[in-house]
């Protein structure tokens, strides 16, 4: 409190936030329905069927109203069924990286990871820099966006993945969009159906996206389907199996489901009656059940990590708490988990950064368990080096044991990239792919001539 407001506690929520003051019995009580009712996709399946608004696009594009850019058989998709059994097609193949500003930032051997296993499984691809933040955290953690911003950022993105080709002399629509992060994935799903939906937001982006010249003969250009990185690795598992070098089946994995992955436009989120007897989303859990690991249900699965976009940033010793009590330390507890796997940039910020906090109780309080997305995962048991790929120092939970656990010698490993570093740090240039897979173009663009600038003299 402060002298300032009042004595009016200041939360960031507003005013209608207040301390609920439950008992620890009463708190179980409140959240006993978590464990005993969501604990099956029949939930949300005994709801009355949803709208396909992919129904509501066909026909505005047969309309004139918009164009689709369609995911052709050069893409290699793969066909999988969703929560009502819906097909949904994910592309393999020519695919344009949406990348992720949490990913870069924080994980770097996140995305590295995905594109090590791209290049490995000769993938073609675009690594593309003209692109933006989808800017779905500012408008989720402060309320300051709104959606005509939104669904012309989303647009204006999605028209970059399908004009970028033209840069190497390829036609339009050569590549199709993979989005890295998960809140993007949500909120790109989000946008569109509010502008099928909504005749006046198509209007009102219609014209920004006309003065930036990013419309299709002058219409609003929509994707087909929007697609999540898991959801590539996920139709890829077994293709991604052959690669494997470790034996992965003495771990015990645990899933962490990221909340913008499966429970916004949950209708769009793909299960098998394969994984988990249909019961949770297959991202993640189908990968890690193929490269066999033994995944671990736990009583906490379907919560979110504690992330929340707001919470994380005006109340976030709420975040820390629940990321602690109610994912980590009952999956180390509970389930005996080796690694927690998750899918999202958020969740695995949260869940990795924040485990120090468990020590505030005491050293008998403590927990740790390394968290790691599933394309990491499966890039380190596919023979990535932990450093360099995978790029495992920049986290914060512990991971050596679970190194050593696989066989993996950390401590040469470590030594190796040491001396990788000092290499980099003379100038040597090193790359992850061929250059020309990253490129910037977009309308007005001019290329400039690319010199590699020499190191000073020591």
């Amino acid at each position: 409190m402060t002298k300032d407001n009042g004595g009016e506690r200041f939360t960031g929520h507003g005013n209608e936030w207040r301390p609920s003051n439950l008992s620890t019995t009463e708190a179980q009580m409140a959240t006993a329905w978590v464990e005993q009712k969501i604990d099956k996709r029949s939930m949300l399946t005994n709801k009355d069927r949803v709208e396909d608004v992919r129904d509501a696009m066909w026909q505005l594009e047969k309309d004139g109203q918009i164009v689709v850019h369609r995911i052709r058989d050069e893409h290699q998709p793969i066909e999988v069924k969703t929560l009502y059994g819906w097909t949904k097609r994910v592309p393999t193949n020519q695919l344009w990286h949406h990348k992720s500003c949490g990913q870069c930032g924080n994980i770097p051997g996140y995305p590295v990871s995905l594109l090590w296993l791209m290049n490995k499984m000769g993938i073609a691809y675009l690594d593309e820099t003209d692109q933006t933040s989808c800017t779905a955290w500012n408008y989720h953690g402060s309320g300051i966006g709104n959606l005509e911003s939104l669904a012309a950022v989303f647009l204006r993105n999605f028209h970059q993945a399908y004009f970028a080709a033209k840069a190497q002399g390829l036609p339009e629509g050569y590549y199709y969009p993979l989005v890295h992060c998960g809140t993007s994935f949500g909120n790109y799903k989000e946008v569109r159906g509010y502008l099928i939906h909504s005749a006046k937001l198509r209007e009102n982006v219609t014209k920004i996206l006309a003065k930036l010249g990013r419309l299709v003969d002058g219409k609003l250009l929509i994707p087909e389907e929007v697609v999540h990185y898991s959801e590539w690795v996920h139709v890829m598992r077994h293709e991604i199996k052959k690669h494997q070098v470790i034996d992965a089946s003495g771990v015990r994995s645990t899933i962490h489901p990221a909340c913008h992955v499966y429970k916004m436009v949950p209708e769009d989120a793909i299960y098998d009656d394969s994984i988990l007897e249909g019961n949770r989303v297959a991202v993640s859990t189908g990968i890690m059940q193929a490269l066999g690991t033994n995944v671990i249900d736990y009583k906490t699965w379907y919560d979110c990590c504690g992330f929340g976009f707001r919470h994380i940033i005006s109340e976030r010793e709420f975040t820390r708490s629940f990321a602690i009590d109610r994912k980590i330390r009952v999956a180390v507890e509970e389930a005996k988990s080796d690694v927690m796997i998750g899918h999202d940039t958020g969740c695995i910020t949260t869940l990795d950064k924040n485990q120090w906090i468990s020590k505030a109780g005491g050293d008998d309080k403590a927990v740790e368990l390394p968290v790691m997305a599933d394309c990491q995962f499966a890039a380190l048991v596919c023979g990535a080096d932990p450093y360099k790929i995978v790029q495992t120092h920049w986290h914060a939970s512990p991971i050596e044991k679970l190194l050593e656990q696989l066989g993996i010698d950390w401590q040469k490993k470590k030594a190796e990239f040491e001396g990788y570093l000092k290499q980099i740090q003379t100038g040597a240039a090193d790359q992850l792919y061929d250059p020309r897979l990253r490129i910037t173009s977009g309308p007005g663009f001019k290329p400039i001539k690319r010199e590699v600038i020499p190191p000073p003299p020591a």
